[in-house]
């Protein structure tokens, strides 16, 4: 097995973490750009969000089928497999010319995506001592949080000066040469043993997890929040590309910098788990976001981006807590409930558009504030039904 600190170890965390880098770059793209599109396909707010959450939806899909697939195929083929096929529709969106094309080629993209994220801790997992991996996941988990905010500090600065399709084309460049660098550090497997697939017991075991009281409030909360979250950063690219702000694209990347307090919150989320128990800490978490957002409602730029910091922070340190609970409580097959929790979680940001489009076409940024403030209210309720529901049952649970 390989152990914290050799030679090995760092080749497979920096193969893994840059294999997330680009994933995460490729996946967040195309945010910064929505506006963008939007007046380019003369398309309305909500359908240009699609080219984003067309592939979260995807994505998160895709998650149930690559883990049970590694496990009878192997890992290695289907990560480089995958994220070959991610490069490719890359390279393709910068050959576009009409939006269902755009549409259908993000939707396979997000697919390809899963590949990676679905199979890296299993693959760190079976080459990895206990605690290398639990050193390795900080450095992956580390980078998909840079990879996204590079993706659309880079989507953002690429459609501002060379135009939306050479932005595309440069990203699949780019992510192809680090993709060569990616299949030469990733090692090979050497303690994989493949498994038959056993897509009844795959059944019984999400059956088994969407049963689970502990677990599908964890889900609703998590897929809940991040419904929200990401976007409301969707939506404020539209407003502060409108006037009074008049931003260009390029300087509506930089507004994904406010997820850097994300990594702060992540970090964190130990710590005051140890001290206050788990439901408790989602609660502050939402309650961060809560605070955000209101504070998102000032005219100034710099408020704003104080709110987005708020959000972020208090998002991640819920989010942290409720992947964990997930991975606590699951009675059997740990793996697929945290897989089906991922699912919720892409599913959420996928359908969050839709769910404050209203909002956005009838009261602007405070109706955003508004819609927000309802399903955060909801959320933070469920943390509290959770932490209830444990102390009636279990009362240990609670510090897990």
């Amino acid at each position: 097995m390989i152990e914290v600190g050799t030679k090995a170890f760092w080749r497979m965390t920096l193969a893994m973490s840059l294999g997330s880098f680009l994933i995460f770059a490729n996946l967040y793209f195309t945010q910064p750009l929505l506006p963008l599109l939007a007046r380019e396909f003369n398309v309305s707010p909500l359908t240009a969000s699609y080219s984003f959450t067309l592939s979260t939806l995807m994505m998160g899909f895709s998650l149930l089928l690559y883990g049970p697939l590694s496990d009878a195929l192997g890992r290695r083929v289907i990560m480089l497999a995958t994220m070959l096929g991610a490069v490719v529709c890359t390279l393709l969106l910068s050959q576009v010319h009409s939006f269902a094309a755009l549409l259908m080629l993000r939707a396979l993209q997000g697919f390809c995506l899963g590949g990676l994220p679905a199979i890296a801790i299993a693959y760190m997992g079976d080459e990895m001592s206990r605690k290398a991996l639990v050193s390795a996941v900080g450095f992956y988990i580390g980078a998909n949080s840079l990879g996204g905010i590079s993706g659309r500090l880079l989507g953002g600065f690429l459609a501002d000066t060379l135009g939306w399709q050479s932005g595309f084309a440069v990203c699949g460049v780019l992510t192809l040469l680090l993709m060569g660098i990616f299949a030469w550090l990733l090692p090979a497997s050497r303690q994989f043993v493949p498994k038959k697939l056993h897509p009844k017991q795959m059944v019984r075991d999400l059956a088994g997890h969407l049963t689970n009281p502990l677990l599908l409030v964890s889900y609703a909360i998590g897929g809940l929040n991040f419904f929200i979250f990401v976007n409301q950063y969707s939506f404020l690219t539209f407003r502060l590309s409108d006037a009074p702000y008049n931003l260009p694209t390029r300087y509506l990347g930089l507004l994904f910098l406010t997820y850097l307090s994300g990594t702060l919150g992540s970090s964190l989320s130990g710590r005051a788990a140890a001290r206050f128990s788990q439901p408790v800490v989602m609660m502050m978490g939402i309650s961060f976001m809560m605070v955000g957002t209101v504070i998102s409602l000032a005219s100034s730029v710099s408020l704003i981006m104080l709110g987005f910091l708020f959000s972020a922070f208090g998002f991640f340190l819920c989010h942290a807590n409720v992947s964990s609970w997930v991975s606590h409580n699951a009675k059997q097959a740990k793996a697929s409930a945290s897989s089906l929790y991922l699912v919720f979680y892409y599913l959420g940001a996928s359908l969050g558009g839709t769910y404050l489009a209203p909002f956005w076409h009838h009261g602007q940024w405070p109706g955003i504030v508004l819609g927000s403030l309802i399903v955060l209210v909801v959320t933070f309720g469920l943390c509290l039904v959770l932490r209830r529901f444990v102390l009636r049952s279990n009362p240990s649970l609670v510090t897990n």
